[in-house]
Protein backbone atom coordinates (compact mmCIF):
# COMPACT_ATOMS: atom_id res chain seq x y z
CA UNK A 1 0.00 0.00 0.00
CA UNK A 2 1.37 3.37 -1.13
CA UNK A 3 0.91 6.06 1.23
CA UNK A 4 1.96 10.13 0.66
CA UNK A 5 1.64 13.14 2.67
CA UNK A 6 2.60 16.77 2.39
CA UNK A 7 3.19 18.77 5.51
CA UNK A 8 0.49 21.24 6.60
CA UNK A 9 1.44 24.78 6.04
CA UNK A 10 3.34 26.64 9.62
CA UNK A 11 1.06 28.93 11.47
CA UNK A 12 0.90 31.03 14.62
CA UNK A 13 -2.20 32.68 14.52
CA UNK A 14 -4.72 31.84 16.00
CA UNK A 15 -7.54 29.93 14.40
CA UNK A 16 -10.31 32.41 12.43
CA UNK A 17 -13.33 31.59 10.46
CA UNK A 18 -13.65 32.09 6.85
CA UNK A 19 -17.05 34.06 8.10
CA UNK A 20 -14.66 37.12 9.62
CA UNK A 21 -12.71 37.61 6.40
CA UNK A 22 -14.63 40.33 5.10
CA UNK A 23 -14.54 42.46 7.96
CA UNK A 24 -10.94 41.66 8.88
CA UNK A 25 -10.21 42.99 5.64
CA UNK A 26 -12.28 46.24 5.98
CA UNK A 27 -10.51 46.74 9.15
CA UNK A 28 -6.45 45.95 7.68
CA UNK A 29 -7.50 47.55 4.23
CA UNK A 30 -10.58 49.21 3.41
CA UNK A 31 -9.87 50.77 0.21
CA UNK A 32 -8.16 47.42 -0.84
CA UNK A 33 -10.21 46.52 -3.95
CA UNK A 34 -11.51 42.90 -2.78
CA UNK A 35 -14.33 42.44 -5.76
CA UNK A 36 -15.15 43.69 -9.03
CA UNK A 37 -19.25 43.73 -9.52
CA UNK A 38 -20.39 44.32 -13.82
CA UNK A 39 -22.70 46.67 -14.09
CA UNK A 40 -24.36 48.82 -16.63
CA UNK A 41 -21.87 46.45 -18.99
CA UNK A 42 -18.29 48.36 -17.18
CA UNK A 43 -16.59 46.37 -14.08
CA UNK A 44 -16.67 48.26 -10.98
CA UNK A 45 -14.65 48.02 -8.37
CA UNK A 46 -16.28 46.93 -4.20
CA UNK A 47 -13.75 47.75 -1.80
CA UNK A 48 -12.92 45.89 1.54
CA UNK A 49 -14.58 48.34 3.07
CA UNK A 50 -18.04 48.21 1.15
CA UNK A 51 -18.44 44.57 0.45
CA UNK A 52 -18.15 44.20 4.37
CA UNK A 53 -20.88 46.63 4.67
CA UNK A 54 -23.23 44.78 2.10
CA UNK A 55 -22.74 41.87 4.01
CA UNK A 56 -22.94 42.79 7.56
CA UNK A 57 -26.47 44.57 6.61
CA UNK A 58 -27.90 42.11 5.10
CA UNK A 59 -26.52 39.28 7.71
CA UNK A 60 -28.60 41.92 10.02
CA UNK A 61 -31.77 41.13 7.91
CA UNK A 62 -31.53 37.85 8.17
CA UNK A 63 -30.69 37.86 12.35
CA UNK A 64 -34.06 40.19 12.21
CA UNK A 65 -36.47 37.73 10.48
CA UNK A 66 -35.51 35.34 12.64
CA UNK A 67 -32.69 33.25 11.16
CA UNK A 68 -31.61 32.04 14.13
CA UNK A 69 -27.72 30.05 14.44
CA UNK A 70 -27.98 26.70 12.89
CA UNK A 71 -30.84 27.46 10.70
CA UNK A 72 -30.56 26.13 7.27
CA UNK A 73 -31.17 28.64 4.16
CA UNK A 74 -31.39 27.14 0.80
CA UNK A 75 -29.43 29.37 -1.41
CA UNK A 76 -30.93 28.65 -5.09
CA UNK A 77 -29.14 30.79 -7.88
CA UNK A 78 -26.53 31.55 -10.49
CA UNK A 79 -23.28 32.54 -10.13
CA UNK A 80 -23.05 36.30 -8.87
CA UNK A 81 -22.02 39.40 -6.98
CA UNK A 82 -24.92 38.31 -4.49
CA UNK A 83 -24.07 34.91 -4.19
CA UNK A 84 -21.13 35.73 -2.35
CA UNK A 85 -22.76 38.86 -0.25
CA UNK A 86 -25.18 35.83 0.80
CA UNK A 87 -22.33 33.34 1.40
CA UNK A 88 -21.12 35.49 4.11
CA UNK A 89 -23.63 37.01 5.37
CA UNK A 90 -25.55 33.63 6.25
CA UNK A 91 -22.09 32.79 8.20
CA UNK A 92 -22.37 35.84 9.67
CA UNK A 93 -25.97 35.35 11.23
CA UNK A 94 -25.15 32.23 12.12
CA UNK A 95 -27.25 30.16 9.65
CA UNK A 96 -26.16 27.25 7.59
CA UNK A 97 -26.29 27.53 3.31
CA UNK A 98 -27.58 24.66 1.66
CA UNK A 99 -26.55 25.93 -1.96
CA UNK A 100 -28.66 24.90 -4.84
CA UNK A 101 -28.04 24.73 -8.45
CA UNK A 102 -29.57 27.35 -10.65
CA UNK A 103 -30.56 24.53 -13.44
CA UNK A 104 -31.84 21.90 -10.45
CA UNK A 105 -34.82 20.46 -11.44
CA UNK A 106 -38.13 21.43 -8.88
CA UNK A 107 -38.99 17.85 -7.40
CA UNK A 108 -34.91 18.13 -6.59
CA UNK A 109 -34.85 21.34 -4.89
CA UNK A 110 -37.76 20.42 -2.69
CA UNK A 111 -36.23 16.98 -1.78
CA UNK A 112 -32.91 18.92 -0.71
CA UNK A 113 -35.10 21.78 1.13
CA UNK A 114 -36.59 18.87 3.25
CA UNK A 115 -34.07 16.72 3.78
CA UNK A 116 -32.17 19.70 5.23
CA UNK A 117 -34.62 21.02 7.25
CA UNK A 118 -34.36 24.59 5.51
CA UNK A 119 -36.21 27.31 6.97
CA UNK A 120 -35.80 29.91 3.90
CA UNK A 121 -34.80 29.95 0.53
CA UNK A 122 -33.34 32.70 -1.78
CA UNK A 123 -33.72 32.44 -5.29
CA UNK A 124 -32.92 34.49 -7.93
CA UNK A 125 -36.15 35.13 -9.55
CA UNK A 126 -40.02 34.77 -8.33
CA UNK A 127 -40.78 32.77 -11.10
CA UNK A 128 -38.75 29.91 -9.63
CA UNK A 129 -41.06 29.85 -6.95
CA UNK A 130 -43.18 29.21 -8.93
CA UNK A 131 -41.65 25.72 -10.45
CA UNK A 132 -41.75 24.67 -7.46
CA UNK A 133 -45.58 23.47 -7.27
CA UNK A 134 -47.85 24.06 -4.08
CA UNK A 135 -47.64 19.96 -3.33
CA UNK A 136 -43.89 20.07 -3.31
CA UNK A 137 -43.09 22.91 -1.30
CA UNK A 138 -41.31 22.01 2.32
CA UNK A 139 -43.94 23.00 5.14
CA UNK A 140 -40.37 24.04 7.05
CA UNK A 141 -39.63 26.70 4.41
CA UNK A 142 -41.68 29.84 5.79
CA UNK A 143 -39.38 32.22 4.08
CA UNK A 144 -39.01 33.02 0.59
CA UNK A 145 -36.54 36.42 -1.34
CA UNK A 146 -36.04 36.78 -4.49
CA UNK A 147 -32.78 38.26 -5.81
CA UNK A 148 -34.88 39.96 -9.06
CA UNK A 149 -37.88 40.89 -7.42
CA UNK A 150 -39.18 43.68 -9.68
CA UNK A 151 -41.06 44.34 -5.67
CA UNK A 152 -37.79 44.99 -4.49
CA UNK A 153 -33.97 42.20 -4.71
CA UNK A 154 -33.28 40.24 -1.54
CA UNK A 155 -30.16 41.97 -0.51
CA UNK A 156 -32.54 45.28 -0.73
CA UNK A 157 -35.41 44.13 1.39
CA UNK A 158 -32.73 41.67 3.82
CA UNK A 159 -30.88 45.26 4.06
CA UNK A 160 -34.13 47.97 5.04
CA UNK A 161 -35.59 44.93 7.44
CA UNK A 162 -32.00 45.05 9.70
CA UNK A 163 -30.88 48.45 9.24
CA UNK A 164 -32.32 48.85 13.29
CA UNK A 165 -30.15 46.33 14.66
CA UNK A 166 -26.45 47.54 16.15
CA UNK A 167 -23.51 46.07 14.49
CA UNK A 168 -22.82 44.14 17.93
CA UNK A 169 -25.76 41.86 16.32
CA UNK A 170 -23.10 40.92 14.01
CA UNK A 171 -19.97 40.59 15.43
CA UNK A 172 -21.49 38.82 18.58
CA UNK A 173 -22.91 35.95 16.23
CA UNK A 174 -19.39 35.45 14.53
CA UNK A 175 -17.84 35.72 18.15
CA UNK A 176 -19.18 32.85 18.83
CA UNK A 177 -18.21 30.12 15.67
CA UNK A 178 -16.08 27.25 16.44
CA UNK A 179 -14.14 24.93 14.41
CA UNK A 180 -16.94 22.34 14.75
CA UNK A 181 -19.77 24.06 14.11
CA UNK A 182 -21.56 23.39 10.83
CA UNK A 183 -21.17 25.76 8.29
CA UNK A 184 -22.72 24.49 4.62
CA UNK A 185 -24.70 21.53 3.63
CA UNK A 186 -23.53 20.43 0.27
CA UNK A 187 -25.19 17.65 -1.43
CA UNK A 188 -23.71 15.21 -3.83
CA UNK A 189 -24.59 15.56 -7.54
CA UNK A 190 -26.27 12.22 -7.46
CA UNK A 191 -24.27 10.32 -10.05
CA UNK A 192 -25.31 7.12 -8.36
CA UNK A 193 -28.50 7.96 -6.64
CA UNK A 194 -30.15 10.41 -4.93
CA UNK A 195 -27.83 13.27 -3.51
CA UNK A 196 -26.53 12.90 0.08
CA UNK A 197 -25.87 15.79 2.55
CA UNK A 198 -22.20 16.38 3.06
CA UNK A 199 -22.09 18.74 6.36
CA UNK A 200 -19.07 20.38 6.46
CA UNK A 201 -17.62 22.46 9.78
CA UNK A 202 -16.10 25.80 9.47
CA UNK A 203 -13.32 24.04 10.50
CA UNK A 204 -13.16 21.95 7.35
CA UNK A 205 -13.97 24.93 5.21
CA UNK A 206 -11.31 26.74 6.69
CA UNK A 207 -8.76 24.44 6.56
CA UNK A 208 -9.43 23.73 2.29
CA UNK A 209 -8.82 27.11 2.02
CA UNK A 210 -5.16 27.35 4.62
CA UNK A 211 -4.34 24.09 1.82
CA UNK A 212 -5.62 25.60 -1.07
CA UNK A 213 -3.72 28.96 -0.49
CA UNK A 214 -0.44 26.94 0.88
CA UNK A 215 -0.42 24.69 -1.93
CA UNK A 216 -1.16 27.66 -4.84
CA UNK A 217 0.19 30.48 -3.35
CA UNK A 218 1.71 30.88 -6.73
CA UNK A 219 -1.86 31.89 -8.01
CA UNK A 220 -3.03 33.42 -5.41
CA UNK A 221 0.07 35.93 -5.18
CA UNK A 222 0.96 36.90 -8.08
CA UNK A 223 0.77 40.86 -9.03
CA UNK A 224 -2.56 42.20 -8.61
CA UNK A 225 -4.29 38.67 -9.09
CA UNK A 226 -7.88 38.26 -9.88
CA UNK A 227 -10.16 35.48 -10.84
CA UNK A 228 -13.53 35.70 -12.64
CA UNK A 229 -15.44 32.86 -11.39
CA UNK A 230 -17.99 31.76 -14.05
CA UNK A 231 -18.41 27.94 -12.92
CA UNK A 232 -22.15 27.42 -10.89
CA UNK A 233 -20.94 28.61 -6.89
CA UNK A 234 -23.23 25.41 -6.15
CA UNK A 235 -20.57 23.69 -6.66
CA UNK A 236 -18.11 23.17 -4.00
CA UNK A 237 -14.84 23.61 -6.57
CA UNK A 238 -15.90 27.03 -7.34
CA UNK A 239 -16.93 28.02 -3.42
CA UNK A 240 -13.35 27.15 -2.64
CA UNK A 241 -11.76 29.35 -5.21
CA UNK A 242 -14.09 32.46 -3.79
CA UNK A 243 -13.41 31.74 -0.12
CA UNK A 244 -9.67 31.49 -1.13
CA UNK A 245 -9.78 34.95 -3.09
CA UNK A 246 -11.47 36.75 -0.08
CA UNK A 247 -9.09 35.58 2.31
CA UNK A 248 -5.96 36.22 -0.05
CA UNK A 249 -7.69 39.86 -0.90
CA UNK A 250 -7.61 38.63 -4.64
CA UNK A 251 -9.83 40.68 -7.09
CA UNK A 252 -12.65 38.43 -7.84
CA UNK A 253 -15.55 38.81 -10.35
CA UNK A 254 -18.99 36.82 -11.27
CA UNK A 255 -20.25 36.01 -14.44
CA UNK A 256 -23.29 34.05 -15.55
CA UNK A 257 -23.63 35.04 -18.84
CA UNK A 258 -21.77 32.21 -20.85
CA UNK A 259 -22.72 33.84 -24.36
CA UNK A 260 -20.93 36.66 -23.29
CA UNK A 261 -17.70 35.06 -21.35
CA UNK A 262 -15.09 35.62 -23.77
CA UNK A 263 -15.52 39.70 -23.73
CA UNK A 264 -15.86 39.45 -19.92
CA UNK A 265 -12.80 37.81 -19.67
CA UNK A 266 -10.94 40.29 -21.57
CA UNK A 267 -12.67 43.36 -19.92
CA UNK A 268 -12.09 41.66 -16.41
CA UNK A 269 -8.50 40.32 -17.09
CA UNK A 270 -8.07 37.77 -14.93
CA UNK A 271 -4.63 36.30 -13.92
CA UNK A 272 -6.05 32.67 -13.37
CA UNK A 273 -9.62 31.29 -13.57
CA UNK A 274 -11.32 27.85 -12.79
CA UNK A 275 -13.34 25.91 -15.30
CA UNK A 276 -13.91 22.00 -16.18
CA UNK A 277 -12.59 19.97 -18.84
CA UNK A 278 -15.77 21.28 -21.52
CA UNK A 279 -14.14 24.45 -20.98
CA UNK A 280 -11.14 24.03 -22.65
CA UNK A 281 -12.22 21.64 -24.93
CA UNK A 282 -14.69 24.38 -26.55
CA UNK A 283 -11.84 27.01 -26.18
CA UNK A 284 -10.05 24.91 -28.44
CA UNK A 285 -12.67 23.68 -30.62
CA UNK A 286 -13.30 27.19 -31.06
CA UNK A 287 -9.88 28.37 -32.02
CA UNK A 288 -9.83 25.50 -34.85
CA UNK A 289 -13.21 25.93 -36.45
CA UNK A 290 -12.07 30.01 -36.78
CA UNK A 291 -8.44 28.45 -38.02
CA UNK A 292 -10.27 26.68 -40.77
CA UNK A 293 -12.64 29.35 -41.62
CA UNK A 294 -10.16 31.67 -41.91
CA UNK A 295 -8.22 29.21 -44.56
CA UNK A 296 -5.50 28.38 -41.49
CA UNK A 297 -6.89 25.01 -40.28
CA UNK A 298 -3.42 23.56 -41.57
CA UNK A 299 -1.44 25.90 -40.04
CA UNK A 300 -3.65 25.47 -36.41
CA UNK A 301 -3.32 21.72 -36.71
CA UNK A 302 0.54 22.28 -37.31
CA UNK A 303 0.67 24.65 -34.34
CA UNK A 304 -1.49 22.20 -31.84
CA UNK A 305 1.01 19.36 -33.01
CA UNK A 306 4.33 21.70 -32.05
CA UNK A 307 2.43 22.79 -28.83
CA UNK A 308 2.01 19.07 -27.64
CA UNK A 309 5.83 17.89 -28.64
CA UNK A 310 7.31 20.75 -27.04
CA UNK A 311 5.06 20.16 -23.85
CA UNK A 312 6.13 16.71 -23.94
CA UNK A 313 9.66 17.73 -24.38
CA UNK A 314 9.21 19.76 -21.16
CA UNK A 315 8.42 16.44 -19.37
CA UNK A 316 11.62 14.99 -21.00
CA UNK A 317 13.84 17.36 -19.50
CA UNK A 318 15.14 18.93 -23.00
CA UNK A 319 13.48 20.56 -25.53
CA UNK A 320 15.44 19.96 -29.00
CA UNK A 321 17.10 23.11 -30.84
CA UNK A 322 14.33 23.01 -33.79
CA UNK A 323 11.76 22.19 -31.89
CA UNK A 324 12.00 25.52 -29.50
CA UNK A 325 12.69 27.32 -32.93
CA UNK A 326 9.41 25.93 -34.70
CA UNK A 327 7.75 26.60 -31.27
CA UNK A 328 8.93 30.25 -31.61
CA UNK A 329 7.07 30.73 -34.41
CA UNK A 330 3.85 29.78 -33.40
CA UNK A 331 4.46 31.78 -30.31
CA UNK A 332 4.33 35.24 -32.24
CA UNK A 333 1.37 33.85 -34.07
CA UNK A 334 -1.22 30.98 -32.83
CA UNK A 335 -0.36 30.77 -29.13
CA UNK A 336 -0.85 34.27 -28.36
CA UNK A 337 -4.46 33.82 -29.75
CA UNK A 338 -4.73 31.13 -27.42
CA UNK A 339 -4.13 32.69 -24.23
CA UNK A 340 -5.96 36.11 -25.41
CA UNK A 341 -9.42 34.08 -25.15
CA UNK A 342 -8.88 33.86 -21.80
CA UNK A 343 -7.88 37.41 -20.70
CA UNK A 344 -4.08 39.11 -21.56
CA UNK A 345 -2.74 38.79 -18.34
CA UNK A 346 -4.52 34.87 -17.82
CA UNK A 347 -1.36 32.71 -17.22
CA UNK A 348 -2.52 29.60 -15.35
CA UNK A 349 -6.27 27.91 -15.54
CA UNK A 350 -7.44 25.29 -13.00
CA UNK A 351 -9.13 22.30 -13.98
CA UNK A 352 -11.24 19.52 -12.23
CA UNK A 353 -14.49 18.00 -11.86
CA UNK A 354 -13.10 15.19 -14.72
CA UNK A 355 -10.20 14.38 -16.49
CA UNK A 356 -9.04 16.81 -18.91
CA UNK A 357 -7.05 14.44 -20.91
CA UNK A 358 -3.32 14.63 -22.02
CA UNK A 359 -3.24 15.79 -25.43
CA UNK A 360 -5.13 18.64 -24.17
CA UNK A 361 -3.36 19.49 -21.33
CA UNK A 362 -0.10 19.07 -23.18
CA UNK A 363 -1.85 21.23 -25.81
CA UNK A 364 -2.38 24.39 -23.13
CA UNK A 365 0.65 24.26 -21.84
CA UNK A 366 2.74 24.36 -24.76
CA UNK A 367 0.55 27.24 -25.99
CA UNK A 368 2.12 29.00 -22.78
CA UNK A 369 -1.23 28.32 -20.83
CA UNK A 370 -0.48 25.39 -18.37
CA UNK A 371 -3.94 24.18 -17.00
CA UNK A 372 -3.30 22.66 -13.56
CA UNK A 373 -5.50 19.77 -12.81
CA UNK A 374 -6.17 19.10 -9.03
CA UNK A 375 -8.95 16.22 -7.47
CA UNK A 376 -10.81 16.77 -5.11
CA UNK A 377 -14.74 15.78 -3.55
CA UNK A 378 -17.75 17.98 -1.60
CA UNK A 379 -16.66 15.59 1.07
CA UNK A 380 -13.29 16.43 1.50
CA UNK A 381 -13.83 20.47 1.03
CA UNK A 382 -13.44 20.66 -2.23
CA UNK A 383 -9.67 20.19 -2.77
CA UNK A 384 -7.18 17.57 -1.88
CA UNK A 385 -4.64 17.57 -4.46
CA UNK A 386 -3.54 19.98 -7.12
CA UNK A 387 -0.59 20.58 -9.61
CA UNK A 388 0.95 23.81 -9.32
CA UNK A 389 2.71 26.43 -11.50
CA UNK A 390 6.25 25.04 -10.17
CA UNK A 391 5.02 21.44 -9.91
CA UNK A 392 3.27 20.55 -12.85
CA UNK A 393 3.33 16.82 -14.20
CA UNK A 394 0.76 16.21 -17.17
CA UNK A 395 -1.72 13.31 -16.85
CA UNK A 396 -1.95 13.45 -12.68
CA UNK A 397 -4.07 15.77 -10.53
CA UNK A 398 -0.79 17.14 -8.73
CA UNK A 399 0.01 15.90 -4.67
CA UNK A 400 -2.17 15.94 -1.93
CA UNK A 401 -2.08 19.80 -0.54
CA UNK A 402 -0.62 20.98 2.46
CA UNK A 403 -1.77 18.91 5.22
CA UNK A 404 -3.57 16.24 3.57
CA UNK A 405 -2.37 12.28 3.40
CA UNK A 406 -3.51 10.04 0.47
CA UNK A 407 -3.38 6.20 0.33
CA UNK A 408 -4.09 3.36 -2.19
CA UNK A 409 -6.36 0.64 -0.51
CA UNK A 410 -5.48 -2.74 -1.80
CA UNK A 411 -8.44 -3.11 -4.26
CA UNK A 412 -6.82 0.50 -5.71
CA UNK A 413 -9.31 2.95 -3.88
CA UNK A 414 -7.77 6.54 -3.08
CA UNK A 415 -7.95 7.24 0.73
CA UNK A 416 -7.43 10.73 1.94
CA UNK A 417 -6.88 11.98 5.33
CA UNK A 418 -6.74 15.71 6.26
CA UNK A 419 -8.36 18.66 8.39
CA UNK A 420 -10.80 19.67 5.60
CA UNK A 421 -12.35 16.12 5.46
CA UNK A 422 -15.68 15.91 7.20
CA UNK A 423 -17.35 13.69 9.57
CA UNK A 424 -19.80 11.47 7.72
CA UNK A 425 -23.32 11.85 6.17
CA UNK A 426 -26.12 13.31 7.47
CA UNK A 427 -29.18 11.51 7.70
CA UNK A 428 -27.22 8.12 5.93
CA UNK A 429 -25.63 5.89 8.76
CA UNK A 430 -25.48 3.08 6.37
CA UNK A 431 -23.01 4.80 4.08
CA UNK A 432 -19.83 5.07 6.12
CA UNK A 433 -17.12 7.11 4.07
CA UNK A 434 -14.76 7.87 6.80
CA UNK A 435 -13.12 5.02 8.73
CA UNK A 436 -10.41 5.14 10.53
CA UNK A 437 -9.79 8.84 9.80
CA UNK A 438 -9.45 7.98 5.97
CA UNK A 439 -12.61 8.66 3.66
CA UNK A 440 -13.04 6.14 1.19
CA UNK A 441 -13.93 8.03 -2.29
CA UNK A 442 -14.66 5.43 -4.25
CA UNK A 443 -11.96 6.32 -6.96
CA UNK A 444 -9.46 4.27 -8.16
CA UNK A 445 -5.85 5.62 -8.80
CA UNK A 446 -2.45 5.18 -8.36
CA UNK A 447 0.31 7.61 -6.51
CA UNK A 448 4.13 7.88 -7.99
CA UNK A 449 7.36 8.04 -5.78
CA UNK A 450 6.99 11.69 -6.00
CA UNK A 451 3.55 11.35 -4.43
CA UNK A 452 1.90 12.78 -8.10
CA UNK A 453 -1.75 11.25 -7.93
CA UNK A 454 -3.04 9.79 -10.98
CA UNK A 455 -7.21 8.44 -11.41
CA UNK A 456 -7.80 5.54 -13.42
CA UNK A 457 -11.19 5.23 -13.01
CA UNK A 458 -14.42 4.51 -10.59
CA UNK A 459 -14.45 1.41 -8.13
CA UNK A 460 -17.99 0.82 -9.42
CA UNK A 461 -17.60 1.46 -12.61
CA UNK A 462 -14.70 -0.87 -13.45
CA UNK A 463 -15.77 -3.25 -16.14
CA UNK A 464 -15.19 -6.81 -16.10
CA UNK A 465 -14.96 -8.22 -19.69
CA UNK A 466 -16.01 -12.01 -20.31
CA UNK A 467 -12.44 -12.27 -20.39
CA UNK A 468 -12.15 -11.25 -17.03
CA UNK A 469 -10.09 -7.73 -17.69
CA UNK A 470 -10.60 -5.06 -16.00
CA UNK A 471 -11.38 -2.21 -18.33
CA UNK A 472 -11.31 1.64 -16.96
CA UNK A 473 -14.79 3.33 -18.82
CA UNK A 474 -13.53 6.56 -17.99
CA UNK A 475 -9.90 6.75 -19.22
CA UNK A 476 -11.30 5.66 -22.79
CA UNK A 477 -14.39 8.00 -22.62
CA UNK A 478 -12.16 11.27 -21.58
CA UNK A 479 -10.45 10.33 -25.02
CA UNK A 480 -13.07 9.92 -26.81
CA UNK A 481 -14.53 13.64 -25.65
CA UNK A 482 -11.39 15.24 -27.15
CA UNK A 483 -13.14 14.63 -30.81
CA UNK A 484 -15.04 18.23 -31.14
CA UNK A 485 -18.19 16.11 -32.31
CA UNK A 486 -18.46 14.07 -29.05
CA UNK A 487 -20.02 15.72 -26.06
CA UNK A 488 -20.33 12.59 -24.08
CA UNK A 489 -19.37 8.85 -24.52
CA UNK A 490 -20.59 5.96 -22.43
CA UNK A 491 -18.14 2.87 -22.70
CA UNK A 492 -19.69 -0.53 -21.87
CA UNK A 493 -18.56 -4.19 -21.57
CA UNK A 494 -19.33 -5.74 -18.36
CA UNK A 495 -19.62 -9.17 -18.61
CA UNK A 496 -19.85 -8.52 -22.09
CA UNK A 497 -17.23 -10.36 -24.98
CA UNK A 498 -15.85 -7.17 -25.75
CA UNK A 499 -16.01 -3.73 -24.99
CA UNK A 500 -18.28 -1.02 -26.70
CA UNK A 501 -19.44 2.91 -26.43
CA UNK A 502 -22.23 4.27 -27.13
CA UNK A 503 -21.78 8.17 -28.28
CA UNK A 504 -23.77 11.50 -27.56
CA UNK A 505 -22.76 14.16 -29.80
CA UNK A 506 -22.22 18.26 -29.66
CA UNK A 507 -25.26 19.80 -30.95
CA UNK A 508 -23.50 22.60 -32.20
CA UNK A 509 -20.39 20.55 -33.36
CA UNK A 510 -22.37 18.30 -35.23
CA UNK A 511 -24.76 21.18 -37.26
CA UNK A 512 -21.47 22.71 -37.96
CA UNK A 513 -20.03 19.37 -39.33
CA UNK A 514 -23.45 18.45 -40.98
CA UNK A 515 -23.77 22.43 -43.49
CA UNK A 516 -20.08 21.09 -45.00
CA UNK A 517 -22.04 18.32 -46.05
CA UNK A 518 -24.14 17.35 -48.50
CA UNK A 519 -27.10 15.79 -48.25
CA UNK A 520 -26.97 17.02 -44.82
CA UNK A 521 -28.90 14.22 -42.68
CA UNK A 522 -30.95 15.57 -39.23
CA UNK A 523 -29.33 14.72 -35.51
CA UNK A 524 -31.49 11.82 -35.07
CA UNK A 525 -30.45 10.73 -38.50
CA UNK A 526 -26.34 10.72 -37.54
CA UNK A 527 -25.89 7.30 -36.56
CA UNK A 528 -26.84 6.47 -40.06
CA UNK A 529 -24.56 8.58 -42.14
CA UNK A 530 -21.49 6.78 -43.30
CA UNK A 531 -19.16 10.01 -43.61
CA UNK A 532 -19.93 11.23 -40.04
CA UNK A 533 -19.65 7.15 -38.76
CA UNK A 534 -16.15 7.40 -40.46
CA UNK A 535 -14.95 10.08 -39.05
CA UNK A 536 -16.44 9.05 -35.10
CA UNK A 537 -14.19 5.87 -35.93
CA UNK A 538 -11.26 7.89 -36.14
CA UNK A 539 -11.71 9.11 -32.80
CA UNK A 540 -12.72 5.77 -31.23
CA UNK A 541 -8.94 4.50 -33.57
CA UNK A 542 -7.58 7.37 -31.83
CA UNK A 543 -8.56 6.81 -28.20
CA UNK A 544 -7.69 2.60 -28.99
CA UNK A 545 -4.18 3.98 -28.91
CA UNK A 546 -4.09 4.57 -25.44
CA UNK A 547 -5.62 1.72 -23.94
CA UNK A 548 -4.41 -2.22 -24.74
CA UNK A 549 -6.11 -4.12 -27.41
CA UNK A 550 -8.12 -6.50 -25.20
CA UNK A 551 -9.23 -2.80 -23.71
CA UNK A 552 -9.77 -1.45 -26.68
CA UNK A 553 -13.20 -0.30 -28.03
CA UNK A 554 -14.81 -2.68 -30.94
CA UNK A 555 -18.16 -0.91 -31.54
CA UNK A 556 -19.94 1.89 -30.96
CA UNK A 557 -23.50 3.39 -31.97
CA UNK A 558 -24.55 6.60 -31.89
CA UNK A 559 -27.30 7.52 -29.69
CA UNK A 560 -30.65 9.49 -31.41
CA UNK A 561 -30.47 12.53 -28.83
CA UNK A 562 -27.98 14.84 -27.31
CA UNK A 563 -27.15 13.69 -23.48
CA UNK A 564 -28.33 17.01 -21.19
CA UNK A 565 -28.66 18.40 -17.73
CA UNK A 566 -32.33 18.58 -19.05
CA UNK A 567 -32.55 15.65 -19.48
CA UNK A 568 -31.61 13.70 -16.64
CA UNK A 569 -28.59 12.43 -18.72
CA UNK A 570 -25.67 14.46 -16.89
CA UNK A 571 -25.48 15.75 -13.69
CA UNK A 572 -25.23 20.23 -12.85
CA UNK A 573 -21.30 19.53 -13.21
CA UNK A 574 -21.66 17.79 -16.11
CA UNK A 575 -20.77 14.22 -15.01
CA UNK A 576 -22.84 11.34 -16.71
CA UNK A 577 -25.08 9.62 -14.55
CA UNK A 578 -24.43 6.00 -15.80
CA UNK A 579 -27.22 4.01 -14.53
CA UNK A 580 -29.41 6.73 -15.83
CA UNK A 581 -28.17 6.49 -19.36
CA UNK A 582 -27.77 2.63 -19.48
CA UNK A 583 -31.35 2.72 -18.64
CA UNK A 584 -32.85 4.97 -21.06
CA UNK A 585 -30.53 2.85 -23.70
CA UNK A 586 -30.84 -0.51 -22.89
CA UNK A 587 -31.37 -1.62 -26.38
CA UNK A 588 -28.83 0.86 -27.95
CA UNK A 589 -26.59 -1.68 -25.42
CA UNK A 590 -28.14 -4.53 -26.83
CA UNK A 591 -27.48 -3.62 -30.66
CA UNK A 592 -23.81 -3.50 -29.89
CA UNK A 593 -23.61 -6.79 -29.39
CA UNK A 594 -26.25 -8.45 -31.15
CA UNK A 595 -26.17 -7.11 -34.65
Amino acid sequence: MREFSTPAADSTDRWTPLAADPHLWAARAPHHTLLSRHLAGRWEPVSAAAFADHVRAVAKGLIASGIRPGDRVGLWSSTRYDWSVLDYALWAAGAVSVPLYETAQPAEVAWILADSGAVALIAEHPSWAVRLAEEERPDGVVRHWFLDDPSGSALDLLTGTGKHLPDAAISDRLATIEPGDAATDIYTSGTTGRPKSCQLTHGNVTAAVTAALSGESELFDAPEPATLLFLPLAHIFARLIQWSAVRAGVRLGHSNEIGGLSAQLRDFDPTFVLGVPRIFERAYNTASQVAVADGKGSRFDRATTVAIRYSRALDAGRVPLPLRAEHAVYERTVFPEIRAAFGERCRFAISGGAPLGDRLAHFYRGAGLPVLEGYGLSEGGGALTANSPSSHKVGTVGRPLPGVGVRVADNGELLFSGQSVFSGYAHNDADQAVRGGWLHTGDCGEVDEEGFVRITGRLEELLVAAGGKRVSPTHLEERLRVHPLIAQALVVGDGRPFVGALLSLDPEEYTAWAATHDPSPTYPQAGHDLRLLAELQRAVDAANLGVSEAESIRRFSVVATAWSEEGGELTPSLKLRRSVVLRAHRDDVEGLYFR
